[in-house]
């Protein structure tokens, strides 16, 4: 019955995780704004969900022998981030543009609503079930 109730909920939960590691790149990239030589850092969210949902359907049952076994820091679903495309030079060698960052920083964070709203909509669909 778990497993039924984790798979119907699945989609929206990697969705929520993998926006929330963005989210904490781009806030990474605001607050380095002023910070020389600092390179701003994106993922692909198309391309880490299907990592994040591939990895979930190919999981396999491994031994960690050591803590430091298995572990990719620094990775969203096990994609590294990539640098984002340099849009306007800067003197220091920053290449935040404050603009493209807050504007994607907003939308991320209205799809992690939507993301929300939509785990709440299917907890509330099966909560009408259960009570009938």
């Amino acid at each position: 019955m778990m497993n039924k109730l984790d798979d119907y909920m699945r989609f929206h939960q990697l969705a929520l995780s993998v926006r929330g590691q963005r989210q904490q790149l781009l806030a990474s990239n605001i607050a380095n704004a002023d910070t020389p030589n600092y390179k701003a850092k994106d993922i692909d969210f198309g391309a880490a969900m299907h990592a994040a949902l591939d990895k979930t359907s190919n999981a396999r049952d491994l031994t960690k022998t050591a803590q430091a076994h298995l572990s990719q820091p620094g990775t969203v679903a096990g994609l590294p981030p990539a640098y984002r495309k340099e849009v306007q030079g800067n003197v220091d060698g920053n290449t935040v543009d404050m603009d493209v960052e807050r504007n994607e920083f907003t939308e991320n964070a209205l799809r992690y609503e939507a993301s929300l709203t939509m785990i709440n909509m299917q907890i509330k669909g099966l909560l009408s079930a259960i009570q009938g």
